[in-house]
Parts: structure tokens; C-alpha cells; sequence
């Protein structure tokens, strides 16, 4: 997403305002973190950015496949899971601590998209019933598209239950000394593919939330009293 001068992209760490454990650099108001802080580290991470914190999208996420098309910025948008916008100067916050975060932009038609996709986003495709609203809303097409998934848990430390055996393809899944592992990333990365998305237009970290303790929040590792990051991306104002 660098590439492109008409972005703004970015995602919040761990680290920032001298911030301690358990919850550190944290931008959610719902794991039990100070509401006044939190707000104070929102507004810090928006401005480093160059973001009007009021003009950013949150939604209430809850590990659905419900798709929001943003239209005037809102603190607080209502349940759903990914949004798209057409609107300059809105930034899309997507959190998370663990889940995929995907970023799609359409550079043709100037349309943004943020995801939050978990096993159970992944499970109900919400990557691509996002892809389909970008098409049906504004006329987006895949081979004007690029697309980043961001840092979350890599499959070696995303431990599942063999319930999932029957939910997800075997290519996503890792059998290891009895154990199951399950690739959120890579199941992401096929549905835009799918799509039509061009392999070269797409991006995917290697950093995993789990193994990367000095940096990144980890419902996986720390448990509920896990921060959460934001990943926001927005169309620059001209």
C-alpha cells in the first residue's frame, strides 16, 4: 500500500505514550482499558497519521460476514466486519489482535475497503462478499484492485480444535504432533485471488501477532487483558 501517494495507510503497535502491560498502546474501549486513554492513544495514532480522528469509521465488530458502506464518517458505525467508501478523508479502522486485517483498494474508481477476517470471517468469506459490494456499489473491477493483509497469527501458533477439519479445506490446514493449525492468512490471500485479484497486486505480511510479544497485541498469547491494534486506511483529502 505504500505505493500508492493517494493512501494513507497504517497499523498501531504496541508501543506508544509510554504505555504499560497489561494493556499497553491499546485502541479498544472494550477490553477493560481506561476509556480516557484509550481515547488519548486514538487520537495519538490518528494524528501520526495525519487523520482527523473525527473523521474515522469504527465498527462494532462480532466475527460476521456484514459489509458496511461508509458514506459519512461515524465513531461509531454499528455491527459489522469490513467497510468500503468512495469518501475522501474517511480512514477505515479495522482492530484486532490476532485476525487478518485485509486493506483493498480500488485505484481505478478511488474506492477503499477494510476487513477484520478471524477463522469465523474466514469461514464466512467475508474477503470476498467485500469484493462483491466494491463491485456491485461502484463498479470496481479485481484487475484494477490491490490488496494487503496485514500482520496477524501465523499458522504455526493458531492451535484449532478438530472441529475444523470439517470447516475448512485441507490446504489450510497443518496437522503436527496431533495438533491442528489453521492458515487465516493464507485462505484470505486465495479468496482475493479468487476474485481476480492479480497475484503481483497483493501483499502479505510475515509478521505474526503471537511470536512478535515486543510489539504486537495477542488475544492468542495474552488473553483478555490483550490490547488491540488498529489497522486504517483512508483516501488522502486533495
Amino acid at each position: 500500500m505504500d505505493s500508492f501517494h493517494d493512501l494513507i495507510y497504517g497499523m498501531s503497535t504496541k508501543i506508544g505514550l509510554g504505555r504499560e502491560a497489561p494493556f499497553y498502546f491499546n485502541m479498544s474501549l472494550s477490553v477493560g482499558d481506561n476509556p480516557d486513554i484509550v481515547k488519548e492513544n486514538r487520537i495519538a495514532f490518528f494524528s501520526k497519521l495525519g487523520l482527523n480522528p473525527g473523521k474515522v469509521a469504527i465498527q462494532k465488530q462480532i466475527h460476521s460476514d456484514i459489509v458496511t458502506v461508509i458514506d459519512s464518517p461515524e465513531l461509531n458505525v454499528g455491527e459489522s466486519d469490513a467497510m468500503v467508501t468512495n469518501q475522501k478523508g474517511i480512514a477505515l479502522a479495522v482492530s484486532t489482535a490476532d485476525c487478518a486485517p485485509v486493506m483493498i483498494y480500488d485505484i481505478e474508481n478511488k474506492v477503499i475497503a477494510a476487513v477484520h477476517s478471524g477463522w469465523q470471517g474466514t469461514l464466512k468469506q467475508i474477503t470476498l462478499k467485500t469484493l462483491e459490494v466494491m463491485r456491485e456499489r461502484f463498479g470496481s473491477q479485481p484487475e484494477n484492485m490491490a490488496a494487503y493483509i496485514g500482520p496477524s497469527i501465523s499458522q504455526k501458533n493458531y492451535e484449532v480444535g478438530p472441529e475444523f477439519k470439517n470447516m475448512f479445506d485441507a490446504k489450510y490446514l497443518l496437522t503436527k504432533n496431533g495438533k491442528l493449525y489453521l492458515d487465516v492468512k493464507k485462505a484470505n490471500f486465495d479468496m482475493l485471488i479468487k476474485s481476480g485479484i492479480k497475484e503481483s497486486h497483493i501483499q502479505v505480511s510475515n509478521m505474526c501477532s503471537y511470536a512478535e510479544k515486543d510489539i504486537l497485541h495477542s488475544y492468542r498469547r495474552d488473553g483478555k487483558k490483550s490490547g488491540r491494534a488498529f489497522a486504517v486506511i483512508a483516501l488522502k483529502e486533495e
